[in-house]
């Protein structure tokens, strides 16, 4: 399941005595390039070596600068709607 030339986004596994032995300089090297690592054990895939990512500190503001107000978004739109024009439908459709 090691990334391949075919699929390089597939993330790259390693034996879990592999890990062991080498675990402080493969965390320094999922730190740095943030792709992630697979660790096996007898073949089959038991943990996920994944960078650690900052939260935001507040919820409000995470956006900004992101989204952009295109119009107006204030004034009502020159349409009437159909449960104003006709009330009756509304409530018996």
């Amino acid at each position: 399941m090691a990334a391949t030339e075919s699929n390089p986004k597939e993330p790259r596994t390693i034996k879990a005595s592999e890990f062991k032995a080498k675990c402080l300089k493969l965390m320094d090297e999922v730190a740095e390039t943030g792709e992630e690592i697979i660790i096996t054990k007898n073949g089959r895939p038991v943990a996920r070596l994944v960078p650690c990512r900052a939260k935001f500190e507040e919820f409000f503001g995470a956006d900004k600068g992101k989204i952009e107000i295109l119009g107006d978004i204030i004034s009502p739109i020159e349409v009437e709607w159909e449960a104003m024009s006709n009330p009756d439908r509304a409530l018996n459709p």
